[in-house]
């Protein structure tokens, strides 16, 4: 089953009195239980393809779907809707509240997306178990280390039932082995809840859980 699927998608920055282009028609799938890695160079897109995917930024022209809502030019404020409903992404930069603990900055985002009292904690204790925190629950940002933030992060957007999960380089401040555990969290989540993944990176282990490779240059998918 289709999750995820962009058409012939452009983006399109206004600089002064031009307009520079970014993304230059790209067309893909995700398919629920399909674990896709896009690499490419600094500049090439990927965290300008990732916003639009994951419902930040729209398109200048062409049409993404993301379970069953469709995202274009004239899409207004239906988008944190469906970022709340369908969409799991992890950040490049963690996003974490400073003044809320690991737990807290969890829970908060099962808040948003409609989840409440015990149901909610119950998750958030589950997903910090599942990425090795929860000795670091009652932790504020503050006090932990760039892999322990990253791994919140991860935690904060597995959290909940989202269909896709949408990560920027995941494992770039991680440690081999954290790193490699949470590649294996992302194939059981893939294969046995039957989410879809789509994961920009530079990591080469990435490849090993993946199921396609793309390739995206000057903002198109290439062979």
């Amino acid at each position: 089953m289709t999750a995820l699927q962009a058409h012939d998608v452009h983006k399109r920055f206004r600089e002064g009195r031009e307009e520079v282009p970014v993304l230059n028609g790209i067309s893909l799938s995700l398919e629920r239980g399909e674990i896709v890695a896009m690499e490419g160079p600094s500049g090439s897109g990927k965290t300008t393809l990732l916003s639009i995917l994951g419902c930040i930024l729209t398109p200048t022209a062409g049409s993404v779907v993301v379970d069953g809502h469709t995202i274009d030019a004239r899409t207004n404020g239906r988008l944190p809707g469906i970022r709340r409903k369908s969409l799991g992404f992890v950040f490049q930069q963690y996003n974490l509240f400073p003044a809320l603990t690991a737990f807290e900055n969890v829970e908060y985002s099962l808040n948003v997306r409609g989840w409440r009292g015990g149901k909610a904690r119950q998750e958030a204790e589950r997903v910090l178990t599942a990425v090795g925190l929860d000795d670091r629950r009652d932790f504020l940002p503050r006090d932990l280390s760039g892999g322990q933030k990253q791994r919140i992060a991860i935690a904060r957007a597995l959290a909940g039932s989202a269909p896709i999960l949408l990560a920027d380089e995941p494992t770039a401040n991680l440690d081999s082995t954290t790193g490699g555990q949470i590649l294996d969290l992302f194939q059981e989540l893939a294969r046995r809840e039957n989410r879809a993944l789509l994961v920009v990176t530079h990591d080469p282990k990435v490849r090993t859980i993946a199921d396609r490779v793309l390739q995206i240059r000057d903002g198109r998918l290439v062979a």
